[in-house]
């Protein structure tokens, strides 16, 4: 009877209260994620290391949530979301209190590696959640509301980082994050209600059978495609802002780089009404809309002003997180069965991308400065564009029961 009553009392909770677990599950590994990018300057004097080992601080994580992807997706589709989701979140509490001992480089490098295998665990299951358990004409702004808290655990974990870090010093920054990593399981925990559709007992031969056929959809790799592109965009961006803006001429501290990231807050707002435009226009308009809107965003940049810089910044960003929105929720409507599976391949593209985002246009920053990371952001922007634009046409169909049989 107790059980029936506390089970009763979840499905009675409003639904904005489920809204916000979804927030505070997005936010809570986003406080974490990209933390040291505001630092790169100043990890890069304190530990004398060169701009690509400090770098590697932001793409290894990404590198390391790409790898396990493939893995949590089958544990989750066989042991339900609620509780990989809440482990997640209190492992990764314990890997950033560890990255506050770090003395070097390389020990952070690891121990931001560490943060990184337990991610996928809240990303690829909270959409896995938000497919199952919203309605259908609800899941555009779920998966909003759940951007939304990327967008404000990312902006939160970057100004905190810098603002502590500029500080105190880099250790005091990793425990303070570690801290509200802790507080943001607990909302977790509370909030969330269980799952009332899941259905259990996936294994994991069957899971890694449905991803094999995954990966043979066509418009399952344009949408791993699409996002991954994403990403990238939104790294390459931001890694590189902050030794374009602490360089002359602007010259800005620690702090300031920290005060850069309110560009962010922009995404809080953009990110619900992107929600309503994919429930109502479609997945691949508001994907094509918000693509053409990142490349003027970041072509603004290239005027030597500050205010024009960040207001391109800004532009870019909340245009990113639009199709970050519009690109995730469309696994959804795609598939309808082992959904963590699905979004957990979309991981890998997506952070495995996100990694090269932080790498890759290194050259071109050396030969050419902030111009030559917009030119590499651009034609990003513009293939990715191209890929959703062929390989979203037409309504999408679900990939029904059928791989229920492959497992």
């Amino acid at each position: 009877m107790k059980r029936f009553s506390t089970h009763g009392a979840a499905l009675m909770r409003p639904v904005n209260v489920r809204y916000a677990a979804i927030a505070a599950a997005g936010g809570t590994a986003f406080l974490d994620m990209y933390a040291t990018q505001p630092l790169l300057p100043e990890l890069r004097l304190a530990f004398g290391a060169s701009e690509s080992a400090v770098t590697l601080t932001v793409s290894a994580i990404t590198y390391a949530t790409a790898f396990a992807a493939p893995f949590i997706g089958p544990v989750a589709d066989a042991i339900g979301r609620k509780r990989v989701i809440v482990t997640a979140i209190l492992l990764l509490t314990l890997a950033t209190f560890g990255a506050a001992s770090a003395h070097g480089i390389g020990a952070l490098v690891v121990w931001r590696v560490l943060q990184g295998l337990t991610m996928p665990g809240i990303f690829a299951v909270t959409l896995a959640y938000i497919a199952e358990e919203m309605p259908a004409n609800e899941t555009g702004r779920a998966t909003a509301f759940y951007i939304g808290g990327n967008v404000l655990g990312g902006f939160l974990g970057r100004y905190i980082a810098a603002l502590v870090g500029g500080t105190f010093g880099i250790a005091r920054a990793f425990e303070v994050l570690g801290f509200l990593t802790l507080a943001g399981a607990i909302v977790v925990l509370f909030l969330l209600p269980r799952s009332r559709k899941f259905r259990g007992g996936a294994n994991a031969g069957g899971a890694l059978r449905a991803m094999g056929r995954f990966v043979r959809m066509p418009r399952l790799l344009a949408t791993y495609a699409v996002g991954g592109s994403i990403l990238f965009t939104l790294v390459a961006s931001f890694t590189f802002a902050t030794f374009y803006l602490a360089a002359a001429p602007f010259s800005l501290s620690t702090v300031a780089l920290g005060n850069v990231f309110f560009v962010y807050l922009a995404g809080v707002i953009g990110t619900p009404l992107a929600g309503r435009l994919i429930d109502r226009f479609g997945n691949r308009a508001t994907v094509l809309a918000a693509m053409s809107a990142a490349v003027l965003g970041i072509s603004l940049t290239l005027v030597h002003a500050l205010a024009m810089v960040v207001i391109g910044l800004a532009i870019t960003s909340t245009c990113v997180f639009v199709s970050q929105a519009a690109s995730q929720s469309y696994i959804g409507k795609i598939v309808s069965e082992q959904r963590s599976s699905a979004a957990a391949l979309y991981l890998v593209a997506y952070y495995l991308c996100g990694g090269l985002g932080a790498q890759v246009p290194t050259p071109a920053w050396h030969a050419f400065g902030w111009p030559g990371i917009v030119a590499v952001v651009v034609c990003v922007q513009v293939l990715a564009g191209l890929v959703a634009f062929f390989g979203w046409r037409g309504s999408p169909h679900r990939v029904e029961p059928a791989i229920n049989a492959l497992g």
